[in-house]
């Protein structure tokens, strides 16, 4: 379904075609949001020729699609965003950016006039770019926060002040606001990944900024530990693996079976590399992915899933389907896909639509795993 996104910084109202990735027909779901378009016509007023951009936390391209004609670098941890960002420019025949999954690669030689940052969910990944940002800016940079105003607790303030300076905000508008700050803080402190300790476990595991329930081992996680199979052989596909527990205990308990990371959070992939490799010699796959999509990737006779039920702030369950069904065409003949969630999330109703054979393994007051095997 193609979206038209009005630029407000092109003339005669020049329209974009922006879409989501993967693509959706809910009319609900659109690439952008008012932040985006706040943002947007907030730059209007600024002289941005020959002015070096950076944006961080581009949702789908709005704001790399929209910044075209400049000189600009995005910065996006979520693979889905990036793969959106790259369809969009090249649907709109625009000039491809540099695009950066890594905060460690931003350059510090090189200093940006304009620090554009969708806000994100976690407080952590915030600090995290935050300490990144110092050693990027001038003392005439000009970082513009964007969100919309339910999702700006004070807490996102005061890292802000902590970091950079005192700041600043625009009126509100369709519910969104933009906050400014520049750089009047010296302080050049490093982010510290978080190490969480888990029974079991020799070593802690690292968690880097956004990762989810990085403080601590959520209950969910320590239920499906507490039922992964035993004695397997082939390839255990841990879909969705954050800082990689799930597949590192699998590892734990079918020493033969090579592991399989997936997710869309580079940081993810990040994390759970440096786990892996503090526990184990041999060779896992580390994939930056949605979901499971590319179909020439290997098969798997085991799936290990804890479905996430949001993307950023929209939440559904539109991942959930998709990685199901990934996981069926990616599973060997009588190959099994173990999943866990809350039990008001139906995950047993999908899962029988789809593969028919599915069991109740364990189940507590919060979450239910269920087996289901392609034959």
């Amino acid at each position: 379904m193609e979206i038209y996104f009005n630029n407000p910084l092109l003339q005669d109202s020049q329209k974009l075609i922006l879409k989501r990735y993967p693509e959706t027909r809910d009319d609900n779901l659109r690439a952008w949001d008012a932040a985006d378009e706040l943002i947007l016509q907030d730059l209007k007023k600024r002289e941005l020729s020959k002015k070096k951009i950076l944006i961080i936390n581009d949702s789908f391209g709005a704001l790399t699609c929209g910044l075209s004609q400049y000189d600009r670098t995005s910065y996006i941890d979520s693979y889905v965003s990036q793969k959106g960002i790259v369809k969009n420019l090249s649907e709109n025949k625009l000039e491809q950016c540099q695009l950066i999954n890594d905060l460690e690669l931003l350059d510090p030689n090189i200093r940006y006039d304009y620090i554009l940052i969708k806000l994100p969910k976690s407080l952590s990944f915030l600090e995290d770019i935050l300490c990144h940002l110092q050693r990027v800016m001038h003392e005439h940079s000009l970082a513009i926060f964007a969100g919309m105003i339910k999702h700006m607790p004070k807490s996102n303030f005061d890292l802000i002040q902590k970091y950079l300076g005192e700041t600043t905000t625009s009126l509100a508008k369709k519910k969104a606001r933009l906050i400014y700050a520049r750089k009047e803080v010296v302080d050049q402190s490093r982010y510290k990944p978080k190490d969480l300790h888990v029974q079991g476990l020799e070593s802690p595991l690292t968690n880097l900024s956004n990762l989810f329930s990085r403080d601590k081992l959520d209950i969910g996680t320590r239920f499906f530990i507490e039922n992964l199979p035993k004695d397997q052989q082939g390839p255990i596909l841990d879909l969705g693996c954050a800082n990689g527990i799930v597949g590192i205990m699998a590892k734990k308990l079918n020493p033969t079976a090579q592991i399989i990371f997936v997710d869309d959070s580079y940081m993810a992939i990040k994390s759970a590399r440096i786990n892996y490799q503090k526990f184990f010699d041999d060779e896992a796959q580390f994939i930056w992915m949605n979901c499971y999509e590319q179909e020439d990737l290997p098969k798997v006779q085991v799936v290990l899933c804890n479905p996430p039920f949001h993307q950023g702030n929209t939440i559904g369950d539109f991942i959930a389907w998709q990685m199901f069904h990934d996981a069926k065409r990616a599973l060997t003949p009588e190959g099994l896909i173990r999943v866990i969630g809350n039990r008001h999330l139906g995950y047993h109703v999908k899962l029988k639509k789809i593969f028919k054979n599915s069991n109740v393994l364990n189940q507590n007051k919060k979450f239910v795993i269920i087996d289901s095997y392609k034959n």
